[in-house]
């Protein structure tokens, strides 16, 4: 066996780890969206 899966740093589920990655990228993305529309109405 690999020694690396004996002793692993992190023990919580990849399923809580993933969902947290989508749903900060997903606002990241979404808060870029909308400084950019919000320039757009400015600007018009």
């Amino acid at each position: 066996m690999n020694e690396f899966e004996q002793n692993p740093q992190s023990k919580n589920n990849d399923v809580v780890d993933s969902i947290n990655g989508f749903v900060f990228s997903f606002i990241f993305f979404v808060l870029i969206f909308a400084i950019g529309v919000v320039i757009s109405v400015v600007t018009r």
